[in-house]
């Protein structure tokens, strides 16, 4: 046997090696997204016959007459759930819009403006990175009270405008990825700051940009502490809340959790499906220079 021949070989082995321990770690990994669908479609009298879905005299031995999409129904008709997945839309995609757009901002002003005090400011974005939001939540909460912003959606709102962790990230991608000559040329050419921030800036930036928003949403999305602080209307709720607010205080659906969690999920797990690219390469952007 040639050494090309056992390099093929190895080279085989090796990838069958690899592939089947990610579709293993995959396997692994959707198991717990398999017991929520399962969950949710099971009536409240067999929850908890069996893990995933209720053994019958049914086709492959399952008891398909005890599966159905009342829970969803529910949700819907008797919760309120349209209401409160609109109030999550709305916060989530208007704060992370504007957050990534005002870290971005603040980012390449830090970057590539020279004035005064700007050592001093980074110092600062850089020190409130190690601070725990749980120590912000009282002063915050003071501060909404004395603008009256407490029970809107400008309370949780214009709080995460402009988060530390987004200016600093959107710092160190302008400088690796913004090269100042552009910058100079658009300038020589007549072209305005504003003009220059979206027209170049914005596009060099974008696969931060899509990463961040997608993180900013995923956090907007499951805001829950925060909303129940500054909100206190049930109606401006979001789903985060108004799937606590399923539980019942002498027995519980456990059924229609599931359900609930499974609509909470797919507005996130669409949203990824569309920024992945932009995800990967944000994350991935830093690694390589050049």
């Amino acid at each position: 046997m040639s050494q090309r021949s056992n390099r093929a070989i190895r080279s085989t082995m090796s990838a069958a090696v690899l592939y089947s321990t990610l579709i293993f770690c995959a396997a692994i990994t959707l198991v717990p997204f398999a017991y929520l669908v399962c969950s949710s479609l099971k009536d409240k009298d067999v929850f908890f016959d069996s893990m995933f879905l209720p053994s019958g005299d049914g086709w492959l031995g399952i008891a398909w007459e005890h599966l159905s999409l009342n829970h969803y129904v529910k949700l819907f008709s008797e919760e309120g759930f349209g209401r409160y997945m609109v109030n999550s839309v709305f916060f989530a995609s208007v704060s992370s819009v504007l957050a990534t757009l005002f870290s971005a901002m603040g980012g390449y002003a830090l970057s590539k403006y020279s004035f005064r005090g700007r050592n001093l400011i980074t110092n600062l974005v850089l020190a409130a990175l190690v601070v725990p939001m749980a120590l912000l939540l009282a002063p915050t909460y003071q501060l909404l009270y004395w603008f009256g912003m407490l029970d809107s959606y400008a309370g949780l709102i214009v709080p995460m405008l402009a988060p530390a962790f987004g200016v600093y990230l959107f710092r160190q991608a302008t400088i690796n990825s913004v090269p100042n000559s552009i910058l100079e040329s658009a300038r020589m050419d007549g072209c305005g700051e504003i003009r220059i921030f979206f027209t170049f800036v914005i596009p060099l930036v974008r696969p931060m940009a899509g990463a961040f928003l997608l993180l900013t949403f995923l956090g907007a999305w499951n805001n829950f502490i925060g909303a129940q602080i500054v909100l206190q209307t049930p109606e401006k709720m979001p789903l985060a809340v108004g799937i606590n607010q399923l539980k019942g205080v002498y027995g519980t659906d456990y059924g229609l959790i599931m359900a609930g969690t499974m609509v909470s999920i797919l507005p996130v797990t669409l949203l990824f499906l569309m920024l992945q690219k932009e995800f990967i390469s944000g994350l991935t952007s830093g690694a390589v220079k050049g």
